[in-house]
């Protein structure tokens, strides 16, 4: 007969380590899905400011680990942590984007960022969610 005096802790604290490695590649796949869902708002919002089109193919999602364009706004070229992602807007080529979001004293605001955040951000926000618990869900049960 088997030995049963654990009482099962031995396959709890499996699963808790499951759900401590599980979840973070679900989320990272859930944050790049929506932060591509909201660069892609923006490239739609920025469209009326368009010029050259620089402002909007500078518009860019960071993976984790991977740096952000030199000049991007907001912060400028950084690391993203390891369950980070960052869209950003700004490269060498646009320095100008919070000219374009917040207007000058010469020129009318033309927001687009800010505008597909407030638009976006409770639906990513569930979804980003929906996604870890599913992820800690189906990492508790084995799956």
């Amino acid at each position: 007969m088997e030995n049963k005096s654990n009482n099962g802790l031995a396959e709890t604290m499996a699963a808790f380590d499951r759900i401590a490695r599980a979840p973070r590649e679900a989320v990272i796949q859930a944050l790049a899905k929506e932060a591509n869902k909201f660069a892609d708002t923006a490239e739609g919002f920025a469209e009326s400011s368009r010029d050259t089109g620089a402002l909007i193919d500078s518009i860019s999602v960071t993976m984790p680990g991977r740096s952000t364009p030199p000049f991007s706004q907001p912060g400028g070229s950084r690391i993203a942590g390891e369950t980070e992602v960052i869209v950003t807007v700004g490269d060498t080529n646009a320095r100008y984007a919070h000219l374009v979001e917040y207007g000058t004293s010469e020129t009318e605001a033309q927001p687009f960022f800010w505008p597909a955040y407030r638009l976006l951000k409770n639906g990513m926000r569930a979804n980003i969610n929906r996604a870890v618990k599913k992820a800690v869900r189906d990492a508790w049960k084995n799956q």
